[in-house]
């Protein structure tokens, strides 16, 4: 029914303000607001006749979230919309991958991004349970994880998956699709857990500079790469999960089905 334009990613990285000293600070605020003035340029050059814009778990956390938003929407002319983990669940769910699945397995979705999990859980066709938990590959790359939640992190999965098995894993991220590529994996296959083991210790034989000259990784993608295999291996060892599957859809792509599930419906009600 549509695609995608432009794909335009800019790490900014607001995590490793918010989750270290625990607010955004005066150089990232600054380049937050040259990347919205960006985006409205864009977005006026386009056209675009509806936009949403979503702030996830490191605004979630900054002390000075209002003042940066405030100066955002002054001097961009957008507005940033800070959502709470169980509606970044709910917006990835949207992606309405559930219909193209086989309606008989339970599957669990996961997001990694890089101040919190998302963890879907839906069986038979049906939404089971949506959730985040404060489990991030920025957090983990800065040891800012104890081992106690670690250790409550995968405890809840493993209740979660309880009663819901076999499920099989649905992944999503930036971090998940260049596994899957550095896998050797194609579009409509399945990762096994084997093999993203395989991949892992692999990746994990490289140091930090390898990772960028050898693998072709991306600096913010090579830090963070080895935290998030991390965390989908503690979900899916947790939760019994032998095999993953990556429709490289996530966030964005939710916000897209939402924003265009409205526009008509808008249209339906405009011709009544």
């Amino acid at each position: 029914m549509f695609k995608k334009a432009e794909l335009i990613r800019f790490p900014l990285r607001l995590g490793e303000d918010a989750f270290l000293k625990g607010y955004i600070t005066e150089d990232t605020i600054r380049k937050l607001i040259k990347v919205m003035q960006a985006f409205r340029h864009l977005i006026d050059a386009y056209e675009v006749i509806s936009f949403r814009v979503c702030a996830t778990s490191a605004m979630r956390e900054a002390s000075n979230r209002k003042e940066v938003l405030d100066r955002v929407t002054a001097e961009s002319g957008i507005s940033i919309e800070v959502i709470e983990g169980r509606v970044e669940a709910e917006i990835i769910y949207s992606n309405h991958i559930a219909e193209d699945l086989d309606p008989n397995q339970s599957y669990m979705y996961i997001d990694v991004g890089g101040g919190s999990t998302e963890l879907t859980l839906f069986s038979k066709g049906r939404l089971v349970s949506a959730g985040s938990y404060n489990i991030g590959t920025i957090r983990m790359l800065h040891e800012k994880i104890s081992k106690d939640q670690w250790r409550d992190f995968k405890e809840q999965v493993k209740k979660l998956a309880e009663g819901n098995q076999p499920l099989v894993a649905i992944g999503s991220g930036g971090n998940i699709n260049k596994i899957f590529k550095l896998a050797n994996r194609k579009e409509n296959q399945y990762l096994s857990y084997i093999k993203f083991k395989e991949c892992y210790d692999y990746v994990n034989s490289f140091d930090l500079e390898q990772r960028i000259r050898d693998l072709k990784l991306n600096p913010d993608r090579a830090d963070v790469i080895i935290p998030a295999f991390k965390i989908f291996n503690a979900v899916m060892k947790s939760a019994q999960i032998e095999k993953l599957m990556v429709p490289q859809v996530g966030l964005s792509d939710g916000i897209i089905h939402l924003l265009y599930e409205d526009f008509r419906r808008n249209q339906v009600i405009a011709a009544i």
